[in-house]
């Protein structure tokens, strides 16, 4: 593909071209991963510059060990935020392409603006997906808690007040949830690929594969006109004139070019959003029912894992978890491609084995396992870090200030720490007391049967949104020692109410290794708080579990 692409730039008289990850639905998982293509890196985040006789790849810090150990060889690995390379002289000179409908107006700017010339051009990444078509389907009320026409009548208060004639709806993530559909588009999340408008006059045009949508759901929604995913231009021309609000994040550039050839373009976030990201009773029990079945299967994995005499790979290793989520018959697949890092593989924050680096773990080895699972009906994720021979003690207690950090976040008071900036401080304060840190944010977003990433809550430095009741992020302090292992404890919480004070209660109902405790550094109430918690999860799932596996969770109870 490299090949391809330089031919391209000669031909077109170009002296680069950038190769984002995402498809132009901007999605984070997807069947189209041209970046992988070029580059053979498999992280979520990034983007490629191949110029006439360089290559370049951008990744933040959660990826630049992984970026250099997968495409090292080929590309120079730079970090965001970063320092243009060097060895690019007179860049405002340089005319680079770019295909429009894969990049956003504010990504452009924020990473390309002034360095050189943009040109909008397409090279044709020929994406052929050999993929059975599958139907969107709807999900009744008794499992979204609440209706689509509850949900639209929210978005057309917001309209009105912002005095909004159409709202672009650019992600998918949002029209499924909107819509109250999922479909089976993607590897990782149950979504239909799909965009809307939602005019003031109650029309709504969806932008899909009118083979994906079935005439049930548009027996539901009459207001629902169906489009080809490829026909905005000719909506757009037959609209009436007003108001369009766009989604800065996810409306490429080629999308908002057509927009704002007709409209004036007020640049407010999708409300859907913020709407989303507090999920309602019911979806808080349906995902407190997917955790349920999800602790079952990784609490027997992990007996299964301390009590396995045999050497074996990473890749049996994901092989044998994934095994014991598909015996739970709500099981769909996994939320994403699972984490089983041993040994130095453990310190690659978003490690993925291959046929190159699967590694057979050493009996002293650790292991970090990061999964999650599609149930219905329920997103979940969770991280453990294990061992099954002698631990060092500053194996020990490097994990235990981890353990510190898990534990600080979800018994923080929210009405003092009530965004995610605040939290994400707490979580790093016993590592960084002794000079450590990790690169990554402590917890993100989760969706409800939808996403396993979403915002706009997150707990990371840089975010000060509110935190409210119904919310659902993860927890997962972590720390990594670049070629010797790497360490993280990963539970999701979502935030109730009690009388007027908000609290964290957890969703992940998994054990924690205490053969890595170092229960010296733990205060008393860190203690009770871990007593308590492996209490809390023997309540949950023992009664499906047999007598030796409960048993073993008996002996963490202490």
């Amino acid at each position: 593909m490299i090949n391809e692409i330089r031919k391209f730039i000669k031909k077109k008289n170009l002296d680069g071209y950038i190769i984002p990850k995402n498809d132009k639905f901007f999605t984070e998982y997807s069947n189209i991963n041209n970046l992988a293509e070029a580059t053979k890196f498999t992280g979520s985040a990034g983007f490629a510059l191949l110029t006439k006789s360089r290559n370049y790849l951008f990744v933040d810090g959660r990826y630049t060990i992984q970026a250099k150990s997968q495409s090292g060889k080929n590309f120079e690995i730079i970090e965001i935020p970063y320092t243009w390379p060097k060895n690019i002289v007179n860049i405002s000179n340089y005319k680079i392409g770019f295909d429009p409908k894969l990049f956003t107006k504010i990504t452009l700017e924020k990473y390309f603006d002034n360095k050189f010339k943009l040109i909008p051009i397409n090279f044709n990444f020929k994406n052929t997906i050999k993929k059975k078509l599958k139907k969107a389907f709807r999900l009744e009320n008794s499992i979204s808690g609440e209706s689509s026409f509850s949900k639209l009548n929210k978005i057309k208060k917001f309209m009105k007040l912002k005095k909004i004639n159409y709202l672009y709806c650019s992600a998918s993530e949002n029209v499924n949830w909107l819509l109250n559909i999922r479909g089976k588009d993607l590897p990782n999340s149950p979504l239909v690929n799909c965009k809307l408008i939602i005019s003031d006059n109650g029309k709504l045009y969806l932008f899909v594969n009118p083979k994906k949508i079935s005439g049930l759901l548009k027996k539901k929604l009459k207001s629902l006109i169906i489009c080809k995913e490829d026909d905005l231009l000719k909506i757009i021309i037959n609209l009436k004139k007003g108001f369009f609000c766009i989604d800065k994040n996810t409306c490429s550039l080629f999308d908002e070019n057509i927009i704002n050839s007709k409209f004036n373009i007020k640049n407010y976030s999708d409300p859907i959003y913020n709407l989303k990201s507090i999920k309602n009773k019911i979806e808080i029990n349906n995902t407190i029912k997917a955790h349920i079945e999800d602790g079952v299967a990784l609490t027997k994995f992990l007996y299964w894992f301390k009590n396995n005499k045999k050497r074996i790979t990473e890749k049996k290793i994901e092989i044998k978890l994934e095994r014991f989520r598909k015996k739970s018959k709500n099981y769909l697949y996994p939320s994403f491609d699972t984490i089983a890092g041993s040994g130095p593989n453990g310190a690659i924050i978003h490690y993925k084995s291959t046929e190159e680096t699967n590694r057979k773990l050493n009996k002293n080895d650790i292991l970090l396992i990061d999964s999650g699972g599609q149930y219905k009906w329920g997103t979940t994720d969770v991280t453990r870090t294990v061992c099954c021979g002698k631990i060092s003690k500053e194996i020990k207690n490097n994990f235990t200030r981890v353990l510190k950090g898990h534990i600080k976040v979800v018994t923080c008071n929210l009405k003092e720490n009530n965004n995610g900036n605040k939290i994400d401080k707490l979580a790093r304060k016993s590592l960084k007391e002794v000079g450590l840190n990790y690169s990554h944010g402590t917890g993100h977003g989760v969706g409800f049967f939808l996403n396993v990433h979403e915002g706009p809550q997150s707990i990371s430095k840089n975010n000060q949104v509110l935190l409210k009741k119904g919310m659902i992020l993860s927890n997962e302090p972590g720390y990594y020692l670049k070629d010797k292992y790497g360490i993280r404890i990963e539970n999701l919480i979502y935030i109730d109410q009690i009388k007027n004070n908000l609290v964290f209660n957890n969703l992940t109902y998994v054990p924690i290794d205490i053969n890595l405790v170092n229960f010296k550094l733990l205060t008393y109430k860190e203690r009770e708080y871990l007593f308590d918690y492996h209490l809390n999860v023997y309540s949950k799932i023992s009664k499906h579990l047999n007598n030796f596996e409960k048993k073993w969770l008996i002996s963490l109870i202490k």
